[in-house]
């Protein structure tokens, strides 16, 4: 995430016009319009891999695993995101164009920049979505995943065991190996930016 643009100050409603007309993605939280980056080949090999993973374990449901361009609206945050992976089984969702309301999960891929704020802030604004029932970072410099979960008490819950298996997403009935979720991913050494 970066510095606010110009077009701070508007409303949601106002962004929301404003950003279907625009060639690059910006993220509104509260009234603050962000520019979003490029990515590294790390984070788009895993986000890429998590989402064919979940698309073929989705084949038949009457889910959907959607990536990073597809808008995230959070009405009680007064916010707009671009998630890396969402998965939502929502009717309403389904057939919405542009911006989902009511994902079950929620994947983001870490990087320097925005791991702090993928654990934080933006986390705190996700868990006031009610349709959402786990939120996943997957760092792929580190090869690790996280995963909570939201508990019967609404409570958020890191499993860790679960997380030394893999990606394991029980909302789903889900589970990939550290292996599949990384595939392709060199061995650790970052590549030329």
């Amino acid at each position: 995430m970066t510095l606010p643009k110009e077009a701070s100050g508007m409303t949601r409603a106002e962004f929301l016009a404003w950003e279907e007309e625009q060639p690059t993605k910006h993220e509104f939280v509260g009234g603050e319009v962000f520019a979003m980056v490029g990515a590294r080949q790390i984070h788009v090999i895993a986000t890429l891999n998590v989402a064919a993973l979940l698309k073929a374990h989705l084949r038949g449901r009457p889910c959907r695993a959607l990536i990073s361009d597809m808008q995230l609206e959070v009405e009680s945050a007064d916010a707009v995101f671009y998630p890396d992976v969402m998965v939502t089984c929502d009717p309403r969702d389904l057939h919405a164009e542009r911006t989902l309301r009511h994902p079950t999960v929620i994947i983001e891929v870490l990087s320097d920049s925005t791991a702090a704020y993928d654990r934080g802030q933006k986390f705190a604004l996700y868990r006031q979505i009610d349709a959402l029932q786990e939120y996943a970072l997957i760092d792929p410099e580190r090869r690790s995943v996280e995963v909570f979960r939201r508990t019967e008490t609404e409570d958020w819950l890191l499993a860790t065991r679960d997380s030394q298996r893999g990606l394991v997403l029980r909302s789903l009935d889900f589970e990939a190996p550290l292996a599949a979720v990384f595939e392709d991913i060199g061995a650790g050494e970052p590549g030329p930016e």
